[in-house]
């Protein structure tokens, strides 16, 4: 009988009753059991560390730097708060140590009340480290602990790298300004070098000049003398002014007491009393230039008329009838004839005047003129004359006042060159010692003018020596200087989580599992075949073959749920699937041999051998981080070979180590087949051992 219908066979069994089918079912089941439910217990633990609860105090009072204020606790303790990481409760001080030592935190992180004001210090002048105090607690959970340390460092790691930027960006200003202060006292040094000079040849000057002071001194005495006497005179001048402004100032306020009341109750009557006489000027004007125009016209007249009146007369008066002397209208035209000479001679009068006085008349009409032009601005100022009158009475006050005042300077100033004339004479002294001293002065310039260059030259280098940064370049350097290592870490085929990283451990740990409690139910060399005394090859076949076929189920059934039900996700799908049937193969094949070999020892040195796989395969840690006897024994189990070619199928990369392990699994199948057909061999023939075997399972 052929091996693939003694495996059906074997199989066939199985569906007899319905505990046999639920045991097979319990194998096809069990590695999913053992490998999904162990990866999804921690398939992405980082990623709920928010439910983590931990005691957060944050003591910190805060402190002040530089006129700002300071608060490194709060900022923390808020941003810790807003994180994802660990189930953050504030709390105080004693009730985190408390809820660390009975378990109610798995951590605290204390910030103590000096926080913010030793990280303050870093830009003082006595610098002081902070501290964040962080308490653990092993006896709750292990891994926790791991974990809050990796997390506290980056956070100490940002809280010093804040105070390094702070304490950093002071130093680089004060490079700055020491560069700007070494810059002007470079450019002042200069400066003195060139004022020295000058200096030098002023005090070369000062000594010639100070010679021809000492006869200016002198000079200046006898005119300080001549200003003294001037001042006397001057000062009796203005006396003599000051009394005679006080008697102007004296009359003029009495006759603006006795004018205000008509000013103040007569202003209108004024205006109107001007116009007037601005009227009668300008008639007048007017009537004057008329008569100019007809008194030669007029005597003409008067005078034809006063012949006239005499002819009438003469006629009716003088030449009448004899007989009627008695005229009535002679009487009334004598007196007319005389009246008409009369008139004629005044005609005469005033055509002679108005020829003779015709200046008179012009300087007449010219004051008349200028009187009326006078009369219309008193009109037009006779409301406002008290204020004229005010005002005119205010400045000839001020005029006194002045003249009191320069009455009283003249006096100071002649007591003043009373003094200066004492004084001049101590200045011709004085002018004597500093010719004395501009000789001195020329001397120790000399030596200062050698010392200011030597300065103007040390403080020029000094500037190219010290560094100015500018804001940008300040940032920059800070930024360097307060995290001058950065991890640039890139993962060139990164592991989404925590699961998926570990699965090529976990996942050919279940496909062992399963193998082996296959066996349990499955005969590793088929009965029948023995007794029939078949091919050792063909025995060893069938008794793999069922087992193989159910961990190629187990291997559907399980990457289905990892993927469809985790999330897995595999860099090469297909190459993962065939590569875990060729795993289970060499599993079943090799647990085969053990079973067969060893018989019910056998089942103990599966488990041994699953054992030293684990410890060996460096599933977790590198095994090169193991004791010598595991790096010993890693090249020669298969399982170190599963895990390398796994993450490679699973997560990216090279190919090579998948090739390697493709050809120690089929090397180890191979092997174990062949030592199982060896076993089946002698297996046929029976023994005492076998027939009352010391051990049975």
């Amino acid at each position: 009988m052929r091996s693939p219908r003694l495996a059906a066979l074997e199989l066939r069994r199985f569906g007899r009753g319905k505990l046999p089918m639920a045991a097979l079912i319990a194998v096809l089941l069990l590695p999913l059991l053992y490998g999904a439910l162990y990866l999804c217990s921690f398939w992405d633990p980082y990623s709920r560390l928010d439910r983590i609860p931990a005691a957060l105090v944050n003591a910190d009072e805060g402190a002040t730097a530089d006129g700002r204020r300071i608060a490194a606790g709060d900022e923390i303790a808020g941003k810790l708060l807003d994180s994802e990481v660990f189930d953050w409760h504030e709390v105080s001080d004693a009730r985190a140590r408390e809820g660390v030592e009975d378990g109610t935190y798995y951590l605290s992180l204390t910030m103590p009340e000096d926080f913010s004001r030793r990280i303050a210090s870093s830009s003082g002048d006595s610098p002081e480290t902070s501290a964040l105090r962080v308490r653990t607690n092993d006896a709750n959970n292990y891994i926790v602990g791991q974990i809050s340390r990796s997390v506290f460092s980056e956070v100490r790691n940002a809280a010093s790298t804040d105070a390094s930027r702070t304490f950093l960006d002071r130093i680089f200003i004060s490079f700055s300004d020491i560069h700007d202060a070494t810059e002007k006292a470079a450019e002042g040094a200069e400066e003195l070098k060139d004022g020295v000079g000058k200096a030098k040849k002023g005090s070369k000057d000062l000594a010639d000049g100070l010679k021809d002071a000492k006869s200016g001194s002198t000079r200046l005495s006898g005119g300080i003398s001549k200003l003294h006497t001037g001042a006397g005179e001057l000062r009796t001048g203005s006396r003599q002014v000051a009394e005679g402004t006080q008697q102007l100032a004296d009359k003029v306020n009495g006759v603006a007491e006795d004018v205000r009341p008509y000013l103040k109750n007569d202003g209108r009557n004024i205006r109107n009393t001007a116009r007037l006489v601005a009227d009668s000027s300008r008639a007048v004007r007017h009537n004057l230039d008329l008569l100019v125009k007809a008194a030669p016209g007029t005597s003409a007249l008067a005078h034809a008329s006063a012949e006239e009146l005499a002819g009438i007369h003469r006629t009716r008066c003088e030449e009448a009838d004899p007989d009627d002397p008695d005229d009535p209208a002679c009487p009334a035209l004598q007196r007319a004839k005389v009246t008409a000479a009369d008139v004629a001679a005044v005609a005469d009068d005033v055509e002679t005047l108005v020829k003779d006085a015709d200046g008179d008349l012009k300087t007449m009409r010219d004051q008349l003129k200028k009187l009326e032009k006078q009369a219309d601005e008193l009109a037009a100022r006779g409301p406002r004359l008290e204020e004229d009158l005010e005002f005119a009475v205010g400045r000839i006050n001020e005029l006194n006042s002045g003249a009191h005042k320069v009455s009283k300077g003249a006096a100071s100033l002649y007591t003043g060159l009373t003094e200066a004339k004492t004084g001049s004479a101590e200045l011709d002294s004085g002018v004597g010692r500093l010719k004395k001293g501009a000789g001195d002065l020329d001397g120790g310039l000399y030596r200062l003018s050698g010392g200011s260059e030597e300065l103007a030259a040390g403080l020029g280098e000094g500037v190219e020596k010290i560094p100015d940064y500018d804001e940008q370049d300040r940032d920059r350097r800070t930024s360097v200087m307060s995290d001058p290592v950065q991890l640039a870490a890139r993962s060139l085929h990164e592991a989404p989580n925590y699961g998926t990283g570990f699965a090529p451990y976990f996942i050919p740990l279940s496909l062992w599992v399963g193998a082996m409690v296959a066996y349990m139910i499955i005969q590793p060399m088929n009965r029948r075949a023995l007794a029939a005394g078949g091919s050792a090859w063909r025995i060893a076949l069938a008794g793999w073959l069922p087992v193989a076929s159910i961990g190629l189920l187990q291997v559907g059934a399980l990457m289905s749920v990892l993927h469809l039900g985790l999330g897995l996700q595999t860099a090469r799908a297909a190459g993962t699937v065939g590569f875990l049937a060729l795993v289970t193969c060499c599993f079943a094949a090799i647990i085969q041999w053990l079973n067969a070999r060893f018989g019910a020892a056998g089942r103990i040195l599966v488990l041994a051998v699953l054992m030293l796989q684990l410890t060996s395969a460096g599933g977790t840690y590198p095994v090169q981080t193991s004791p010598g006897f595991f790096n010993a024994v890693h090249p020669f189990l298969p399982m170190s070979y599963v895990v390398d070619a796994l993450r490679r199928l699973i997560t990216g990369g090279g190919l090579g180590p998948v090739w390697q392990a493709v050809a120690v699994l089929v090397a180890f199948t191979a092997g174990a087949l062949a030592l199982t057909a060896l076993s089946a061999r002698r297996r046929q023939v029976w023994t005492l051992d076998r027939l009352h075997p010391e051990l049975s399972l």
